[in-house]
């Protein structure tokens, strides 16, 4: 199998390259005396000094490298550094590293009897030249030749790479062999992952953090419609952003691309996640292009970019904001860096370089490049430059720190004391022979070889000079508890364009309060309408609008829940005219039974029975004062006597108007007057002929509250945004069987008074009942449909009013007439007169109509005769004729058996014809 199939490629090249140089090695020793490694191409060092325990160093001094022309014919020159691009502030991260070894070298406490050397080499900031940097700390100081090699190697760690990518390729190169590697500025995520790179380590924390607080940043400004530029929009799925664009910058891609996409993009805030050498030549076409007005957000890798501090800069970068790596301070470092000059290193290319970048002149005549040579006048106090700004070394720091880290480790492993090792058997390293796997289990910072994830915030002003100056505004520390990370001091930070107002980035403006968003179809959720909420729901600046609590509702603007209006029959101006209607008709009620008891000697009033007239005018006092208790908030006990007390009173008041019927229909029906009638349809009969009826209705009514009693109930079904306090029936078939009572009282009354309504004289006592009759019924039948579609608290107004129009209409049509007589009419109140007997001239005169009344046996042997007759024509012949019959017989006490033969009669005559012929009269 392929070794390409086994490893991923940056670690598949790594060792091949390993695999070749053994293999030259060995070929080597077989025609040469002298066993030596060569390297197939030199790849000098920046910086090398000797020691007892070398540490490694890999730092990107330039941007980019220059790849050689390779059409095998001849052999390829060496990858050689771009020159042109060299980078002072990774420089200065060189010498720190420089300065940290020399101080624990001066150092008596820390190793003392051992030095540390380093080997400092360039990755020019790309993983290929990264790798062969790797591979050459691998090897010994003297890469043109060595001996082949016996014991340990001096080689205990390494300090780097800056960029991820770099880290990634050196560090899966020095697994095989068990080196820890440090980085100082590689905060990739990936490297959390101890299974892949257990021998990774960092002082600065990962991205996972730098994303959090970027994106609690963004939410803390309000800005959702943003750019990103070379990051993965994975990153910022998890905080709901909207991504405008997602650029990755690649050396290949045209960046007038990008800048057409930033120029036509509505974005005003672009998050850049890059490293400084990337940044540079996209910043360089986007001023080409002159675009203001951006508000950077910076990642930690060129926010202190000195590169870009320079005065034409501000324009363009003027109110950067982004995260830094904590600050430190290193007390030697300034004046360290003051010694780098090309005097005190005058064959080392790099420094021959930093007077290159500083001041555009080559300080030798031994110089490759074109530039003029200096004058020796130069000194790095004169420059400012991104080489000796000390002020707040961040990169450095972590150099520093880094250095610091290993010796501590080696430290601990040399003062080991026999028996307390960390070790097998508790053992320790043999102090001659230190392997670099020995200090893993030394070396550590947290489960994921992170550090402590704290960033300053910086924010770029300009400076008194007009240059650019990192000012410091605040913090995020990711121990704090979530939600407590941030820390800004607002009024410090200049925004982009100089301006002191935070920028707005946004693809729709947030919705007032009381409205909903939107989303537009095919566009990201930050892009939106705002639409009103519905009735019954609020927003305040969120995506949905919510529903208010069950007893709440939302107020005219949709903004808040308020508290539902509660209604009921009130007295209001409904409850309080219904009211006084209900006082009206109980006065006058007991005007007229005050009338009727003044005049209870008189013909009127004992001809129409004053004691059931009494009893009626009771029942309909009791009638109208009972549609009060509909009026005002329901109650557990005014729900009960609601309708118990209605139908009680109202099966009161028809049973005596029944009683009434019955008794005048008999006595006008004989055809012997006062003959046993009265004794059958006595005050005693009568009375319990209304006690029995009313019983009726009682015992339902009871069995209704026993069985499921009406209750007070909050009704928001009609309408959501109020409460009708209104109360429930309990059972609706009781409710309906107290009406269905009622109404068969009603219809029996009106059929005996129906069938009296031709009586002799002038008493028109059936008339006027079948007219109360008529009324009650109209009113209690539109009641029905009434009742049952009115809303809300109108239902009970509805059966108040029904309540009243009914019991007025049984109290003018009893009553009205008999009033009027007593009252405008004395000469009328007399006994002639009601029976229709007057006296004309001497002469008494009947003024009636005789009707005569068969007898019983006379009624039975016409039906026998007519019946068939009957059924088939539509004569005159009706049922109230045969219900005539019937009451006939019943007063001469005629025999049981004909009775029932006579009800056959009737009820084959009811199945077989129009019911509604009935009323055709």
């Amino acid at each position: 199998m392929h070794l390409f199939t086994l490893l991923p490629l940056p670690y598949s090249l790594g060792v091949l390259t390993l695999a070749y140089i053994q293999n030259f090695c060995f070929t080597s020793s077989t025609t040469s005396p002298v066993k030596v490694c060569i390297l197939q191409n030199s790849f000098q060092p920046g910086f090398v000094a000797e020691g007892d325990y070398i540490i490694g160093g890999i730092f990107p001094l330039h941007y980019n490298q220059e790849m050689p022309d390779l059409n095998c014919t001849y052999k390829p020159p060496p990858v050689k550094c771009n020159g042109h691009r060299f980078d002072p502030r990774a420089f200065r991260w060189a010498q720190t590293m420089r300065l940290a070894v020399e101080e624990i070298n001066e150092n008596p406490e820390l190793l003392p009897n051992h030095t540390l050397g380093y080997k400092i080499f360039d990755s020019c900031a790309y993983p290929l030249t990264g790798q062969r940097a790797a591979i050459a700390v691998l090897n010994g100081i003297n890469e043109d030749g060595a001996p082949m090699c016996s014991g340990a190697s001096p080689l205990l760690a390494i300090i780097g790479e800056s960029g991820s990518a770099q880290s990634i390729v050196v560090s899966r190169i020095l697994q095989p062999f068990q080196i820890p590697m440090i980085s100082y500025f590689s905060s990739c995520a990936c490297f959390t992952d101890r299974i892949q790179y257990p021998t990774f380590f960092r002082v600065i924390p990962n991205d996972d953090y730098q994303v959090k607080a970027i994106a609690q940043l963004l939410v803390r400004f309000n800005w959702t419609w943003v750019g990103v530029v070379n990051v993965s929009v994975l990153r910022f799925k998890f905080m709901s952003f909207c991504l405008v664009s997602s650029l990755q910058i690649l050396s290949y891609f045209p960046m007038s691309c990008f800048i057409k996409v930033m120029r036509n993009s509505l974005a005003r805030v672009v998050v850049v996640f890059s490293a400084e050498g990337e940044m540079t030549p996209f910043l360089r076409d986007y001023m080409t292009q002159n675009i203001t007005g951006i508000q950077w957000v910076a990642s930690e890798a060129w926010v202190t970019a000195s590169v870009f501090t320079r005065k034409e800069y501000y324009p363009y970068l003027g109110g950067t904001i982004g995260f830094g790596i904590r600050t430190g301070y290193i007390s030697r470092l300034s004046k360290y860096l003051e010694r780098v000059n090309p005097q005190r290193y005058p064959n080392n290319p790099l420094v021959q370089e930093l007077w290159e970048a500083l001041y555009g002149c080559r300080p030798s005549l031994s110089s490759a490049s074109q530039l003029p040579l200096c004058s020796g006048q130069e000194s790095v106090l004169e420059q400012h430059s991104a080489y000796l700004n000390t002020s707040s070394p961040r990169v450095a720091y972590n150099t520093y720190k880094a250095v610091y880290a290993i010796a501590h480790s080696l430290h601990n492993l040399l003062m080991c004391q026999p028996g307390n090792g960390p070790f097998e058997n508790k053992s320790c390293a043999q102090s001659d022979n230190v392997l670099p796997w020995q200090h893993l289990n030394l070396v550590n910072f947290d489960l994921k070889g992170d550090s402590v994830p704290y960033y300053d915030i910086i924010n770029w002003q300009r400076g008194t000079s007009g240059n650019i100056e990192f000012v410091s505004v605040g913090l995020f520390d990711g121990t704090k508890p979530a939600g407590e990370e941030l820390v800004i001091q607002e009024d410090m930070i200049m925004w982009a364009g100089h301006q002191s107002e935070v920028p707005v980035s946004v693809c729709s403006a947030s919705c007032l309060p009381g409205f909903r968003k939107a989303v537009r179809h095919g566009e990201p959720v930050c892009c939106f309408d705002c639409v009103p909420c519905d009735s019954g729901k609020i927003s305040n600046q969120i995506i949905d609008c919510t529903f208010c609590p069950e007893d709440f509702w939302s107020n005219k603007d949709r903004t808040i829940c308020i508290p539902k209006k509660v209604e009921f029959l009130a007295y209001d101006s409904l409850g309080i005219a219904l009211t006084v209607i209900s006082v009206v008709g109980a006065c006058l009620t007991i005007a007229v039974f005050a009338v009727f008891f003044y005049h209870r000697k008189t013909a009127i009033v004992r001809v129409n029975n004053s004691e059931l007239s009494f009893f009626t005018l009771f029942a309909l006092t009791l009638c109208f004062l009972c549609s009060l208790v509909f009026i005002g908030e329901p109650t557990f006990w005014s729900c009960m006597l609601r309708h118990t007390a209605f139908s009680i009173t109202f099966s009161l008041c028809i049973s005596c108007i029944l009683g009434k019927t019955l008794v005048v229909l008999a006595a006008f029906s004989a055809t012997r007057p006062g003959k046993n009638i009265m004794k059958w349809l006595g005050p005693k009969q009568q009375r319990a002929i209304i006690f029995s009826c009313t019983m009726v209705q009682v015992v339902i009514c009871a069995a209704w509250l026993i069985h499921a009693r009406p209750y007070p109930t909050r009704n928001t079904k009609y309408e959501r945004s109020k409460i009708i306090l209104e109360c429930s029936v309990g059972s609706s078939l009781a409710f309906w069987c107290v009406l269905g009572y009622i109404g068969l009282q009603a219809c029996l009354c009106f059929v005996l008074a129906f069938l009296a309504r031709k009586l002799p004289g002038n008493f028109n006592e059936a008339k006027f009942i079948t007219f109360s009759m008529l009324i009650f019924c109209a009113v209690w039948l539109a009641f029905i449909p009434a009742y049952i579609s009115s809303p809300g608290n109108y239902t009970d107004a509805v059966e108040s009013f029904a309540i009243l129009a009914s019991s007025f209409g049984l109290l003018f049509c009893l009553f009205a007439p008999k009033c009027y007589i007593i009252l405008l009419k004395p000469e009328k109140n007399t006994k002639q007169h009601l029976m229709g007997k007057e006296k004309k001239g001497g002469a008494t005169v009947d003024s009636g109509k005789h009707i005569p009344v068969p007898t019983f046996l006379r009624c039975v042997a016409s039906i026998k005769l007519k019946i068939n007759e009957y059924f088939s024509s539509n004569g005159t012949f009706t049922c109230f004729k045969l219900l005539a019959c019937f009451l006939c017989s019943f007063v001469n006490k005629m025999q049981i058996y004909e009775i029932y033969k006579l009800l056959h009669s009737v009820f084959i005559y009811i199945l077989h014809s129009n019911f509604f012929s009935i009323l055709n009269f």
